[in-house]
Formats: structure tokens, C-alpha cells, sequence
């Protein structure tokens, strides 16, 4: 794998020579087309307005879409953009030869305040056709006006600030709403505030603006000719109505913060640009002598709103002497000046002139240009056209200027919307933080380029900056989509060869322990890594190539933990020794394969733990497959080592209640093997029922009679029934469990006899106990003495055995006694079972002529009929006809045929005066077979009385109407 990382850096290299010959037919250095970035279109779209004026144009202001225009002497048009087709023109009404000097337009467009050029000003509202004269005003030419942003409505101006050409600022209320019986002017009250004042002396106010910053506190910049003041202060809350005399009156004996410059236009004007409607001013632009002061605005500031200020001075083509500027405004990112011929923009952020817009002479000389804030449209116009410039896009190239300042993050900001201004701002980044040895910012920017990826790497290896080429390649790695499986393969490698090589360097390097520690957190951050993960486990086997080259025997292990390859886990850790680890990680793991591979290692060396562990598993692992490791172990183990192996047998067979047959039998060899007396326990517990028993018989008698174990190769014949084997047997260990056998089959008395014969037998033969084989005879009521008297030698005396003779002749006179008994019994019960039999053929019932069937209810004599001892009386039909749908299939049968057989045995005579001798000899003939007919069907018909019989019992259950009758018995009813 490294001569593969060897050879990619060699082609790296030799690269160089492809991408100078790319560079030298033109191919680009990103990945995108060297193309014209942005359409050739101005920001700034001049629009001449079809407008032909019938006057001059003295004066125009616009603001919220709302433009107004002074014709002439005496007009004033209104236009409202949103509808130009439908002007409104109003009369100034003066007579003498007053005419306007400026006009000033609120930000809602509501209020217009006209000054004439006669010290006198005029107030037009929106809503009104009538121009008001303002009493208060007259003596004064006003210079500027501060509106107030905050207070203002249509109908109202809310306080705000006026300033002379006499120097004197005056704060006044304009409102359209009727005033005092006593006064109708629309000026509420009209009272000096402030004068500002330059070396010489009062200087005209030529601009105000007021703004509220945070907490309530309010900034009025005033401008004279040289000066830009600044007045600060709070306005008390719920005193906003009363106007700004309290922000005034603390500078009534000290001048207020200002600007100064010596140069003089005669005038000055200040611009500011706000973002979006309501909000307030961000920048500013102010126009005097000695060129345009710009900068922002921050309102955290105690004293000073104005920041990051900078001059921009005027180019020798503007002569404030011949052509000076006369107006100004400002965007976002410019300032355009107007100068009498032509429109200067300049760009904020270099100070560059970017757009010059020449105007023809026939139009005449440009007089004033305004800006409406709300819709960012800016006029312009001479005194006989009207121009129009619309801002378009203006932020399009504000990202170049950036980048060349070096400020990336705002040119990134400006371009986020097009990857490919995106990526060569990138591409100027990396470039910057390389030359200043920034190199891992460097390689985060040159991630994100479309630059040639090879160029990249090899001059992070040129420079020797492996650091900075991991987090490069780290980087393209995440931005690499899915489908390009190849290049994440060569990525991944590679980064796994930096981070070893890497780790190898700082690991032997004591004073570099914690960035060891970092580098080491990153690179297992890196294996670990979701979106690395197929790659890696794909390629899992160059890794551990990898891994084993660097001898890094930590990340080997970790890494196939992340892989999920346990095996090699627990499988180095057996390599090294290290069994408790290896089991730490079978039993976090749990994994049963991994079990059954290497508890046959890990039980040779720690039986305990292992066993416990297969315990901790319960029923999970099956354990057949543990019997090899098990029977490995315990062939050269010693006897308290198998008793783990008993341990988790038992466990098997008493808790988890294993029935296979493998198991029970490798139980029962440990227990025969190291433990007789659990052996014959255990074969105790497993019972007597072969049906139940999961060991191998054969097999466990077998293994018992090869340690000697008689006791449990008895109870093994009594489980197979081999009585008379487990008799010879037991015989050799203890009469007594010979004698427990010999009752076992208690259905054979002929076997038991037998049994018992043995036993006693043996008792006499092999021990010649005469008393111990009497007790015998006591023990089994099956033997007696004659059957015992054969076994004992020709010379023992009678005395030995003259009471059991004794016992025995009484026996049989006892039961001779018992049979005469019976014999007497059984004679007396035949006697009056005859008495009983001779009474009832002499029984008899009487009938009353008015009797009735039970069943019909006709006269019982009419029929032949039938008379129970319970006193119901029956007809022979009607009888029948109750019981034979009761009978059995069988005895209907029966009698069906018996029937059958009477009516065959003989005709009755159709003459009622036959002989009479005829008629005996008939009855003579057919008597016997014709009686015996009759008697059988009274058998069945006539058993017993079918109101006080079973049968009535039996039927108790039985509805009294047939469900299949049922509803025809219903239908009966209605």
C-alpha cells in the first residue's frame, strides 16, 4: 500500500508538466468556463422622462413616490408615480416677484414646505389644494429642514428642526388640522433652538437630519459650509412631543462635538443611505470643499454616531473653483456626485470611480439631483428635463472589490448565489493564507475550489506541510459525492497512511504528547467517521495492511471493533495473551459464532470466567457446539477445573431445562467420571419413565458398570424393566435394594414370585441365613414355605423353620374354613333367588273396567295393554310408540325384526267358529317359538315404565317442541 501512496505522489508530480501544457492552450485552472461573468448592463440605467415642461424647472423633490415640481413663478406640480397619468397643479397665488428657492418634502410625502427667495415660506399638504403662508416663518430664508421619522403622520409633522441662512436653528410643528378661534395658521408655534457659527461668525444651516438611536437617545447632525456638528441627548419619555430643546440647551455654553475642513464650496450637503424602509441610516456622505467625507453609522457610540470615516478627495477634473459638485447622494455602495455636465459614482469601498454618465448641452446644465429613499430612485434635472436613474444589481461586483481588500468572508458573503465568483474567491483566500503560512485555512479554502487537485496536493508536499494536506484532503473528502467511489478510496488510503505516519512521528516525541493525543482523537474521529463507512469497510483489507505495516497494534484493534470484526478482536487478544480482554469482548459483543470459535483457547486458561460468561448467555448459545471445548478441557484438566464443566452442564439441564440427549450424556460421564454420589442423584431426579428420560440408557449403563457404579447400573435396569437383572444385580450390593426391585412389578405376580425366589435363594445359598430367609417369606405374601424348603441343605432341622410350617398349615386351614362359608352363602342366595322367582309368577294387579291409557286417555281395555308396579298402565301401541323413538339404533332394529317374526309365526283365523281342537293343535305347534317372540319384545318395549324410567330422565333435556317443528308449531297459535 505504500508503494501504491509512492507512486500517486510520482504522478503528482509529473502533473505539473500536464497542467503547464493545459495552461499554455488556455484550459482554466477551476472547474468552470472562463466566461463573462455578469450581462454588460449598468447599475446605474438612466431613463430620460417624457415630460416637456411649459416652464422651467426651478425646483423638484421626491420622496415616498411623490414628486413634486416648481414651474415658473407661480405653479406647482404634484405628481404621484404611482399615478403619472392624473398631475395635480397648483397656483402659488403670489402677485409680487417672489420665487422659490428650495423646497423641502417629508419621508411620507404628506407634508411640502416651499421657501421663497422673499425670506417667506409656504405649506402645501398632499391632501389640500391651498398653499398656506407660514406667518411665523417670514424674516427667515430657510436652508434645510430636519424631518422627524419618528412622530410624523399626513396630518402632522410632530416637532421638527428648521434651519436659516442666518445660522439659527428653530424648532416649529406644522399640522393640517384646524387651530384656535384665534389663529388659523398651520404652524403651532415656530421658537430658536440653537445657532451654529464658523471662525467668522453665524453660518447657514445648510443640512439636518435627526435620528433616535438606542435607549432613547436622539442624534441631530447639523452641517454648515465647513462644519459637520453633532448634538447628543436623551429627550425625557412621554416628552417626545415637546420637541428637542432640552438635546440643545446642553450646549448652550459649550460648541458641540464637530468636523471641520478648510476648504469652502459655498455649501455643503449631506447623503445617507437607509437599507429598508423605517429602519435607520446605516451610512452617510458629506459634500464640501475639500471632498466627500463618507462612513457609517453606529448608534452604540456615546457621543459620535459617525464611524469609519474616510475622505475621498477631489480628482484634478473637478475645479471646485469652475466646476464644483452640487449635489450629492448616496447608495449602498456608492456616492454619486452631480457636477454641472456630468454624474460622478464613486465606490465606498476602494474610493474608485466606477461610472461616469456625460450629458449633452442641449439639455442645459444639470441643477439638482434627489433621492427617494423609499423606492431608491435618484433624479435628476436641468431647467427643462427631467432624468431618471434606476439601481440595478448594484452589489454584483462588490465581491472583487473585497477580495482585493482581502476581506473574504464579506466577498464570500456578496457572492454565496454564484459558485463561480464563489470559487475564485476561494482560490484568492487559499492563495493569501499559503503566502502568509496559514496553511491549514489555505487548505480548507482550497478544498472548496474547483482548482486542479494534484497542483493542490503537491504544493502542501513541496512545502512539507503534511498537517495542512491532511485537513485539504479531509476536507475534499466530505465534499466527494457518493457516486465517485473511486476517488474517496484513494482519498481515504491516503489519509490513513498521513494520520499513522503522523502518529508515528509524535509518538516518539515526549514533548508532543498532546497533540499526539489531539492527532489520535482525530484519526479514530476519522475511522469512525459515518460517511467514511463503506469506504472503509470496503477497503478493510488495505487498512489492516496499512495498519500491520505501521505495527500499530491500537488502531488495528480499533478499527475492527468500528468494523464490527470482533473475530479479529478476540483473536488478537488470545495472540497476546490477553484472555480477560478477549472475553470482555465476547461478552459485550454477545455474539455466538465468535463463542462456540474461541471458548476452546479461552477455557484452558480461564474456565471460571468462561463459564460464567456462557452462563451470563443463557439460552443464547447452544450447548452441543461448547461439548468439544468442554470435552478438550476436561481430558487434561484436573478434577476441580471439571467442575466448571459440571457447573455449566447443570446449569444447562436444572436451569435452561435442556432435553437434548448430547448434553444429559456428557453430564452423566463428568458425574460418573468425578462425582458417584450426583450421578446416582441425578439419575433419581430424571425418574423411571423411559418417555421422560433425554439420557442414552445403554449408553449410561454401559459408562456406570465401566466406573463400577452398580447402585445406578440398578436403577438403569429398573428404568429399562430388566428386573431380573437388576435383582442379580443389586444382589451383589445390598439384599435390601434387591428386595425394592422385586416389588417393581406389581402386574406380574408370577415375575415377582420369581424375583423373590432369588433373593431368597441367595439368602440362603450365598449367605446361609436361615432367618433373613424367613424374614423373606414375611416380606412377600407370594412365597411360601414349600416354595423356600427346596433351597435349604439336607441336614438343617426342622426347627429352624417348624413355626412357618406352622404359620403355613394354619394359613390353609383358615382359607378352608373361608370357602365353606361362601359355599353356605352361595346356597342360601340361590334359595331365595327361587322363592323370588316363584313370587313373582304368582303377582298380579287388578284393572278397573273405567281405567284409562297414561298416554291416550282412552278406555285401557279396549287394547292389550301393560300394567307397571308403579301403577301407569299403557296400551301396546301407544307404549310402543313412546319408547321406539328413544332406543338405540340397534334395539329399533331388533325389535323392527322381531316384529316381523311374530306376525310370521302364525295368521289369526277369519272364522270365529273354527274347532276347537284345530285350534289347539295351532297353539301347540307355534306355542314355544310364538311366546319366546313376545317375551323379547317385552324385553325392550315393556323394561320399564317410560314416565318413571330412565328413559323419562334421559330426556330431560329435550325441548318440548322439535326446533325443526318449531315454527310450524308457531304458525299453529296465530
Amino acid at each position: 500500500m505504500a508503494s501504491i501512496l509512492d507512486e500517486y505522489e510520482d504522478s503528482l508530480h509529473r502533473s505539473v508538466s500536464v497542467q503547464q501544457s493545459r495552461a499554455s492552450v488556455g484550459i482554466p485552472h477551476s472547474g468552470y468556463v472562463n466566461a463573462r461573468l455578469e450581462k454588460e448592463t449598468p447599475i446605474f440605467n438612466k431613463q430620460r422622462i417624457d415630460f416637456a415642461p411649459p416652464e422651467k424647472i426651478n425646483s423638484l423633490v421626491v420622496s415616498s413616490n411623490q414628486l413634486c415640481m416648481s414651474l415658473g413663478k407661480d405653479t406647482l406640480l404634484r405628481i404621484d408615480l404611482g399615478k403619472p397619468d392624473e398631475p395635480n397643479q397648483v397656483e402659488l397665488g403670489r402677485k409680487d416677484e417672489a420665487k422659490v428657492y428650495k423646497m423641502f418634502l417629508d419621508h411620507t410625502g404628506s407634508h411640502l414646505l416651499i421657501a421663497l427667495n422673499t425670506s417667506e415660506c409656504l405649506y402645501l399638504n398632499r391632501s389640500v389644494q391651498k398653499v398656506r403662508a407660514l406667518s411665523r416663518w417670514k424674516g427667515h430664508l430657510i436652508e434645510s429642514v430636519g424631518w422627524n421619522k419618528f412622530l410624523g403622520s399626513e396630518t402632522n409633522t410632530g416637532p421638527i428642526l428648521v434651519g436659516t441662512s442666518q445660522g439659527q436653528i428653530y424648532e416649529t410643528e406644522i399640522s393640517v388640522s384646524e387651530g384656535s378661534l384665534f389663529s388659523t395658521n398651520p404652524d403651532q408655534y415656530f421658537r430658536q433652538v440653537y445657532t451654529l457659527e464658523e471662525e467668522s461668525g453665524p453660518a447657514p444651516v445648510c443640512c439636518l437630519e435627526i435620528e433616535r438611536g438606542i435607549e432613547g437617545k436622539f442624534f441631530i447632525i447639523a452641517t454648515t459650509r465647513k462644519r459637520l456638528f453633532q448634538f447628543v441627548g436623551k429627550v425625557p419619555e412621554g416628552t417626545e412631543q415637546q420637541g428637542f430643546s432640552s438635546i440643545f440647551a446642553v450646549h448652550a455654553d459649550h460648541l458641540p462635538s464637530f468636523r471641520e475642513f478648510p476648504a469652502n464650496l459655498g455649501f455643503s450637503e449631506i447623503a445617507f443611505y437607509t437599507p429598508k424602509l423605517r429602519s435607520n441610516p446605516r451610512s452617510f456622505a458629506w459634500m464640501m470643499g475639500n471632498g466627500v467625507l463618507y462612513g457609517t453609522l453606529d448608534y452604540s457610540r456615546p457621543d459620535s454616531i459617525l464611524s469609519d470615516e474616510r475622505v475621498w478627495v477631489y480628482p484634478p477634473d473637478i475645479d471646485i473653483t469652475v466646476n464644483k459638485p452640487i449635489s450629492i447622494v448616496l447608495t449602498q455602495f456608492h456616492f454619486l456626485l452631480l457636477l454641472p455636465d456630468r454624474v460622478k459614482a464613486v465606490c465606498t469601498l476602494n474610493g474608485q470611480v466606477v461610472f461616469q454618465d456625460l450629458f449633452l448641452e442641449k439639455f442645459g446644465l444639470l441643477t439638482r439631483m434627489i433621492k427617494d429613499p423609499t423606492v431608491q430612485q435618484i433624479w435628476i434635472h436641468t431647467e427643462k428635463v427631467v432624468f431618471r436613474y434606476h439601481v440595478q444589481r448594484e452589489s454584483r461586483d462588490v465581491w472583487k472589490m473585497y477580495m482585493n481588500m482581502n476581506k473574504f468572508d464579506l466577498a464570500k458573503e456578496y457572492c454565496k448565489d454564484r459558485p463561480e465568483c464563489l470559487d475564485i474567491v476561494l482560490a484568492k483566500e487559499a492563495e493569501h493564507c499559503f503566502q502568509n503560512k496559514r496553511y491549514l485555512d489555505s487548505a480548507k479554502c482550497y478544498a472548496l475550489t474547483q482548482n486542479y487537485f494534484e497542483e493542490i496536493a503537491l504544493k502542501f508536499i513541496e512545502a512539507k506541510q503534511e498537517e495542512a494536506l491532511m485537513e485539504f484532503l479531509i476536507k475534499k473528502l466530505s465534499n466527494l459525492k457518493p457516486s465517485e467511489k473511486t476517488q474517496t478510496t484513494l482519498l481515504t488510503t491516503w489519509l490513513t497512511e498521513l494520520y499513522l505516519n503522523w502518529l508515528g512521528i509524535l509518538q516518539g516525541d515526549p514533548s508532543q504528547r498532546n497533540l499526539y493525543l489531539d492527532t489520535r482523537e482525530k484519526f479514530r474521529t476519522f475511522l469512525s467517521s459515518p460517511k467514511n463507512k463503506d469506504c472503509l469497510f470496503n477497503n478493510r483489507a488495505s487498512i489492516y495492511e496499512l495498519l500491520a505495516s505501521h505495527g500499530d497494534t491500537e488502531h488495528m484493534v480499533y478499527f475492527a471493533v468500528i468494523m464490527q470484526d470482533y473475530e479479529r478482536v478476540v483473536a488478537h487478544h488470545c495472540q497476546h495473551d490477553e484472555y480477560d480482554e478477549a472475553l470482555n469482548v465476547l461478552s459485550r459483543h454477545r455474539d455466538e459464532k465468535l463463542f462456540y470459535k474461541f471458548s476452546p483457547v479461552l477455557i484452558q486458561h480461564i474456565p471460571k470466567k468462561v463459564v460464567d460468561a456462557w452462563i451470563s448467555m443463557g439460552s443464547r448459545l447452544d450447548a452441543r457446539n461448547l461439548i468439544p471445548a468442554l470435552v478438550n478441557y476436561s481430558q487434561s484438566a484436573s478434577t476441580q477445573q471439571i467442575n466448571e464443566a459440571i457447573r455449566y452442564m447443570e446449569f444447562c439441564v436444572y436451569q435452561l431445562e435442556e432435553t437434548q440427549q448430547a448434553i444429559h450424556n456428557y453430564l452423566l460421564s463428568l458425574y460418573a467420571l468425578c462425582r458417584p454420589d450426583s450421578l446416582l442423584s441425578y439419575l433419581e431426579q430424571a425418574g423411571t419413565n423411559p418417555n421422560r428420560i433425554h439420557y442414552d440408557l445403554k449408553y449410561a449403563l454401559r459408562l456406570c458398570a465401566e466406573h463400577g457404579h452398580h447402585r445406578a447400573c440398578v436403577h438403569i435396569y429398573k428404568v429399562m424393566e430388566l428386573y431380573e437383572e437388576a435383582v442379580d444385580l443389586a444382589l451383589q450390593v445390598d439384599v435390601d435394594l434387591a428386595k425394592s426391585c422385586a416389588d417393581l412389578p406389581e402386574d406380574d405376580e408370577e415375575l415377582r414370585k420369581k424375583l423373590w425366589l432369588k433373593i431368597a435363594r441367595h439368602v440362603v445359598q450365598e449367605e446361609k441365613d436361615v432367618k433373613k430367609a424367613m424374614a423373606c417369606l414375611s416380606s412377600c405374601a407370594l412365597l411360601k414355605i414349600e416354595d423356600v424348603l427346596p433351597f435349604f441343605p439336607d441336614f438343617v432341622t426342622i426347627d429352624h423353620f417348624k413355626e412357618a410350617i406352622c404359620n403355613s398349615l394354619e394359613d390353609y386351614n383358615k382359607h378352608i374354613e373361608e370357602l365353606k362359608r361362601e359355599m353356605e352363602e352361595a346356597t342360601q342366595s340361590a334359595k331365595r333367588i327361587r322363592e323370588d322367582i316363584q313370587e313373582m309368577r304368582n303377582k298380579y294387579g287388578s284393572v278397573e273396567p273405567q281405567e284409562k291409557c297414561a298416554a291416550c286417555d282412552f278406555p285401557l281395555l279396549n287394547r292389550p295393554f301393560y300394567l307397571f308396579l308403579c301403577g301407569h298402565m299403557f296400551h301396546y301401541d301407544c307404549l310402543l310408540q313412546a319408547v321406539l323413538p328413544n332406543l338405540p339404533a340397534y334395539k329399533q332394529a331388533k325389535l323392527e325384526d322381531l316384529q316381523k317374526k311374530l306376525a310370521a309365526t302364525s295368521q289369526p283365523s277369519k272364522s270365529h267358529h273354527r274347532p276347537k281342537d284345530a285350534d289347539t293343535i295351532s297353539l301347540g305347534k307355534g306355542q314355544q317359538s310364538r311366546e319366546q317372540i313376545k317375551a323379547d319384545i317385552d324385553d325392550i318395549v315393556a323394561a320399564e315404565c317410560v314416565y318413571c324410567g330412565e328413559l323419562m330422565i334421559r330426556s330431560i333435556d329435550k325441548p318440548f317442541i322439535d326446533p325443526q317443528k318449531y315454527e310450524e308449531e308457531m304458525q299453529s297459535w296465530l
